[in-house]
């Protein structure tokens, strides 16, 4: 006679799972707000696994993961209780956001429609296995990029190509326009979470979008400043100046429109070069040649990647002297935000090229935060820190500096950093919060 056949064993529903996540705030917050995770329903000093899972939408899965121990009431609240081991360990409340990863190795974390959330998945599984199967409780953790009551208003404008983000209220607010670097295209995710925080905010294109030229050729500065005019003259921007925030090769182009725009009061650079690089800029009948540099001179690390932080010549010695952008002649402060770790380049050198320059010329000295650990891509907080990626334009996968954990204290820092320092001095705010770094 056969025993008798085993019941199958009924799956677990959310319903029936003996552990419950709790988020605080418990709907939908925007990705630079932290969230609080506790769990409830564990036994005392049980050991579970927390995993963070995400698809973008090109359906790249990124994942994190963390050791922990309940406490003696059978709780776990991410804000008291340090990870044991995983992604990341130490108290690290937001460690499951930042610490996410590609499974496919270098593919970036980039949010390409903001007008949707991300979707974390949070699960906890029993015990602390590597690979623990066992789900004990589940949630779903949306984050948004638009804060409620923000617009966003793609503009065409003459040459302009952009998108505007309005905070909610009549207005009119503070204006910064807000460039990214030398992969191009037009990125909305910075600009549209700084809008939440009372900006209004211009993302604007300048090469590798619509009918915008493909390549990143002969720059004009003058396209620059159709947009800085376009801004000024918008009824929910609050004149007569406006703010500038960029970074790396958009920082040098925000550089050269503080020292030859008119209508510029306050320029944010992160990660930047204080010489005009990749290629040569116009304006009217001058030209400001590019920054040499030599491939040549790149390293690749034990990981394969390309490392060119020694391939740019020194910007302080000839011919390379004339690639310097004249900063003396701008208006309104800087504020420089540095990553000691940057890799793509000497972003630490630049900024004390810039702090001399401007006292050799009678101007006030700019404002340094410099973040130990830091690398080149500082993004708002808990966007994964991007210590390597292949390049957008180059196609190469680049190592562009950055150890995980104090990269992303530097993000959180860096970020109300850059909103105290527009504030105050494009809104009239007077408080200063220094740096905790």
């Amino acid at each position: 006679m056969k025993p008798p056949r085993a019941a199958p064993r009924p799956r677990q529903s959310a319903t029936h799972m003996p552990a419950t996540v709790i988020l605080e705030p418990a709907g939908r917050c925007c990705w630079d707000e932290p969230v609080n995770i506790t769990v409830h329903g564990l036994t005392p000093g049980q050991r579970v696994t927390l995993r963070a899972s995400l698809r973008d939408e090109k359906g790249a899965h990124f994942r994190a993961h963390a050791r922990y121990c309940a406490d003696d009431g059978g709780e776990l609240d991410l804000a008291r209780a340090p990870a044991l081991g995983g992604s990341f360990a130490g108290l690290e409340p937001m460690g499951l956001i930042w610490a996410l990863e590609p499974e496919k190795p270098f593919w970036r974390f980039l949010k390409r429609d903001v007008q949707t959330p991300f979707a974390v998945e949070l699960e906890v599984l029993e015990g602390h296995e590597p690979e623990p199967q066992r789900v004990l409780g589940r949630a779903v953790h949306e984050r948004d990029f638009l804060r409620p009551g923000v617009r966003r208003e793609p503009v065409r404008a003459g040459c302009v190509r952009a998108t505007l983000f309005l905070p909610p209220g009549m207005g009119p607010f503070p204006g910064v326009i807000d460039l990214f670097g030398s992969g191009g295209s037009l990125c909305e995710y910075r600009a549209s979470l700084l809008s939440g925080h009372g900006f209004a905010v211009l993302a604007l294109a300048y090469f590798r979008f619509e009918d915008l030229p493909e390549y990143l050729n002969d720059v004009h500065l003058e396209y620059f400043e159709e947009a800085v005019d376009f801004m000024l003259q918008h009824p929910k921007v609050k004149g007569p100046n406006i703010g500038l925030l960029g970074f790396s090769k958009g920082g040098d182009l925000c550089l050269s429109m503080a020292s030859f725009l008119k209508g510029i009061t306050a320029t944010v650079l992160i990660n930047s070069c204080v010489a005009n690089t990749i290629t040569p800029l116009h304006y009217k009948d001058m030209t400001i040649p590019s920054l040499g540099n030599d491939l040549g001179k790149h390293t690749i690390t034990e990981s394969g990647l390309m490392d060119c932080v020694n391939i740019w010549n020194n910007p302080l010695e000839e011919p390379d002297h004339r690639s310097l952008i004249p900063l003396e002649k701008a208006q309104g402060p800087f504020l420089f935000i540095v990553g000691k770790d940057d890799h793509n380049w000497k972003s630490e050198f630049y900024a004390h090229i810039a702090s001399a320059w401007l006292q050799a010329h009678g101007k006030d000295r700019p404002q340094i935060i410099y973040y130990p650990g830091a690398g080149h891509c500082i993004d708002p907080p808990y966007f994964p820190p991007r210590i390597a990626s292949v390049h957008a334009f180059l196609g190469q996968a680049m190592f562009f500096g950055g150890e995980p954990g104090a990269h992303s204290k530097a993000q959180v820092d860096a970020w109300q950093q850059i909103q105290t320092f527009f504030h105050k001095h494009l809104d009239g705010k007077k408080s200063v919060k220094h740096s905790k770094i």
